[in-house]
């Protein structure tokens, strides 16, 4: 979308479009068809914005409330983390009674129309695009008042009157690639050595796919998972960290598992019981914790499935029922899985090399029932484990 697009899409001539567009309700494969009639009465690049616009408030109604009233384009949607992640978030800031925010690469504002409900905003990003959008976006919640755009490069960027900041750089290249090394990221996290010494309640998100040895000293580590999906890692610096080191927070919730305490957890044969720990757990190193939590023991050392004796809820990880396992053998487990009238598998694997969707169809399957089968280690050799699923606690 261009900015000049973007204005006219604001006039009330762009907002009649917008709303025709969105009736027709179109999709990648209809689009093409959309364009060509809507063009014959309208200015193509208006069209296109309009269109687009309505395509993109649909795809953001699983992150915001108010998705059909707000704007973006396509790469800030995909960064923006969801009004629930936000909102998380925010608690720190407001629990910290921050009354003056910085937004650092603040994009069309989906952080900020959540931080400004309990602070005023200063929204910093270089994309006059972003920006106009972000403060349309805090007008749709009625926070256009708490939130003040600031056309600017954070490569040369100050913060000067505020009393804490949150900064998401760009994660993606300009081909679209993935940008995985903190030190390509755009800007680069180095620049928070700059804002460190001024303002150091300061919160940066990255990938949950962080690389550890990159990570700043100094900083609490939450790793968030949303509905079993790890969504974002958030460093916390200043008086916005607690005492722990690493975190993992399920949301809804929200249900935090911390580092605070560690025991020595044994390693065992499986039990009747296999828990597979959320995304956020494993990343923030505490599948010991939660080990420790639930009485439960490591199939493994390397290995992150956890078994015990005593089935204990538990909202960080997915139970399971486990009948039996074996050593694993194709046509020992073939026959077993023949013999319990097995016709369907769902197949995890950890610490395995065998593909799930090739084993699944190397096991020739007809029966009625369907079992859970688990890849993985026992006693330092290849195993399966055949079992049934658990209901998982919200």
């Amino acid at each position: 979308m261009q900015l000049e697009d973007w204005r006219l899409l604001l006039e009330p001539a762009g907002q009649s479009l917008l709303a025709e567009a969105t009736a027709r309700q179109p999709t990648p494969e209809t689009l093409l068809k959309h364009l060509t009639d809507l063009r014959r009465r309208h200015p193509s690049g208006l069209v296109s914005a309009a269109l687009e616009t309505a395509m993109l408030r649909r795809r953001a109604a699983d992150k915001f409330e108010r998705a059909g009233s707000l704007y973006w384009t396509a790469e800030a949607l995909e960064q923006a983390s969801g009004e629930r992640i936000a909102a998380h978030r925010a608690e720190r800031f407001w629990l910290l009674g921050v009354r003056r925010l910085g937004d650092l690469g603040c994009g069309a504002g989906g952080d900020a129309l959540v931080l400004a409900a309990g602070a005023w905003v200063l929204g910093v990003d270089r994309d006059e695009l972003r920006l106009s959008m972000a403060r349309e976006n805090c007008r749709a919640y009625g926070r256009e008042a708490q939130f003040q755009p600031l056309l600017a490069d954070l490569h040369g960027w100050t913060p000067t009157g505020l009393d804490a900041l949150f900064f998401d750089p760009g994660r993606r290249a300009p081909d679209g690639r993935r940008i995985h090394s903190v030190a390509h990221y755009r800007p680069p996290l180095a620049v928070i050595e700059n804002w460190l010494p001024r303002v150091p309640n300061l919160a940066v998100k990255v990938s949950p796919g962080v690389d550890d040895a990159e990570l700043p000293p100094g900083a609490e580590v939450e790793f968030v998972s949303e509905r079993g999906l790890v969504k974002e890692a958030v460093l916390w610096f200043g008086d916005l960290r607690t005492r722990a080191g690493r975190r993992a927070t399920l949301l809804p919730g929200p249900h935090s598992l911390t580092d605070e305490d560690r025991a020595p957890v044994d390693v065992g044969r499986p039990g009747p019981f296999l828990y597979e720990p959320d995304g956020a757990v494993i990343r923030a190193h505490l599948v010991e914790q939660l080990a420790a939590r639930l009485g439960a023991k490591k199939l493994d050392p390397q290995i992150a499935y956890l078994t015990s004796h005593q089935l204990t809820a538990t909202p960080f990880a997915t139970a399971y029922q486990i009948d039996e396992w074996m050593p694993f053998q194709l046509k020992r487990l073939r026959a077993r899985l023949r013999s319990l009238d097995v016709g369907r598998v769902v197949v995890k694997k950890r610490g395995s090399p065998l593909d799930p969707a090739e084993l699944a169809h190397r096991l020739r399957l007809t029966g009625q029932t369907e079992r859970v089968l688990f890849l993985t280690r026992v006693d330092g050799g290849p195993a399966v484990l055949i079992g049934r699923s658990l209901q998982a606690w919200e």
